[in-house]
């Protein structure tokens, strides 16, 4: 009766779960899953992480919710830790990757006209992509099974194949305001642009006085090794939207600009009624707390190459399977050589959780707390789906 008063938009699993320790979720009856989901690459530091929780309880007792017609001190002090450690001068906090990505595109199309270019709006985006579920992110996203049925899509978004230099080039025009990716296609299947690609990418806008947006909500915070993704490529952005990861499964998301990419953007031009709550700033300062302590980070990239190595071992040794794995830090993605959803069905019976994604891929993401340990338990349970997966097919030709 409950699951008939929600909305139909999703396709749950049949799994309730009441509980989470570390990178384990808990059943209501008390079956563990190794949870290498995460909340799709959201408890960025595990379930029920003391300091976090700490944080959240002491901002709880002060005071939940201002109005940002008031100064939040919460929001000055993460913003200068945020642009500390990054290239930005500006942040602003949000409710979710949706909304940061809808803060980066209006501050791209707002630098333009405060330019004395109203006519530059147009944006240029990459097949596969995926930024949200508005009507501009999907529009920005250009996937036909997001857009159909809600209307025509909202105009300004020139997608271009991934990868392709020479096409960004030719949709290139006098309207054309910035360029929007994601460092690695999350959604679109785990698909990592080259570090040659974004450089020219930063090329390109500088060439033609565009700005380049960088799409962080599921790369950022420490997901790929790195506090955030761009710093890999060499290839610095003029905006980019991160959200998931900072909040550690609070909603939480901000867009991050050099003060010229924000020089547009002033009072009245935008707003929003929870971003940037008190609850919100608590547990985001909490979060980089943990992703900045020293050693942190390096812990994560130790981690990814043991569960890396022994993803590429299943692949070599389960080649009817497994047909390849990418991915960078604990952003990693097997691609199935049979339905992905069979793999996937198989791995949550071996109690090992992982999210669906484009290109027939199962996108593992673990907490980047996790453990070598915990990695190659969840390779253990990787290894006994795939086998189970091999004994279904023999069975199916004898």
């Amino acid at each position: 009766m409950a699951e008939a008063a929600l909305y139909d938009t999703y396709s749950r699993a049949p799994l309730r779960f009441e509980r989470g320790e570390g990178v384990w979720l808990i059943t209501e009856t008390g079956e563990r899953y190794l949870d290498f989901g995460a909340g799709v690459a959201v408890t960025s530091v595990g379930h029920g992480h003391p300091h976090v929780v700490g944080a959240l309880k002491e901002q709880a007792d002060k005071v939940w919710h201002l109005s940002n017609i008031y100064e939040i001190p919460g929001q000055e002090a993460l913003a200068k830790r945020l642009t500390e450690a990054t290239f930005a001068d500006k942040v602003f906090f949000t409710n979710s990757g949706a909304e940061a990505l809808e803060c980066a595109i209006k501050t791209a199309r707002r630098y333009q006209f405060s330019k004395g270019h109203p006519e530059r709006f147009h944006i240029i985006t990459f097949e596969g992509a995926f930024h949200g579920r508005t009507l501009a992110t999907i529009a920005a996203g250009g996937q036909e099974k997001y857009l159909e049925g809600f209307g025509p899509k909202a105009p300004g978004f020139d997608q271009v194949p991934f990868g392709d230099v020479d096409a960004v080039r030719g949709a290139i025009t006098s309207e054309t305001a910035a360029i929007l990716i994601e460092p690695i296609q999350g959604e679109g299947g785990v698909r990592p642009a080259t570090n040659a690609f974004l450089k020219a990418l930063r090329e390109i806008c500088d060439e033609n006085g565009l700005l380049l947006i960088f799409d962080e909500v599921q790369t950022g915070v420490g997901r790929t090794g790195k506090l955030f993704a761009y710093e890999w490529s060499g290839a610095t952005p003029d905006i980019m939207a991160v959200a998931k990861g900072i909040g550690g499964g609070f909603p939480l998301g901000a867009c991050l600009a050099t003060a010229d990419a924000a020089s547009g953007m002033k009072a009245g031009t935008h707003g929003s009624t929870y971003g940037g709550n008190p609850l919100a700033m608590a547990v985001g300062s909490a979060v980089l707390d943990v992703v900045l302590a020293d050693g942190f980070l390096q812990q994560v990239r130790d981690v990814s190459l043991v569960f890396r190595q022994g993803l590429a071992s299943l692949k070599d040794r389960y080649p009817d399977i497994i047909e390849d794995v990418r991915g960078e830090g604990l952003l990693l993605g097997v691609k199935a050589a049979v339905p992905s959803s069979e793999l996937l069905q198989a791995i949550r019976a071996a109690h090992l959780l992982g999210v669906p994604a484009g290109d027939n891929v199962i996108r593992l993401l673990p907490p980047l707390i996790v453990t070598a340990d915990e990695a190659r338990e969840g390779l253990v349970r990787l290894e006994r789906a795939a086998e189970g997966l091999r004994a279904s097919k023999v069975k199916k030709t004898a």
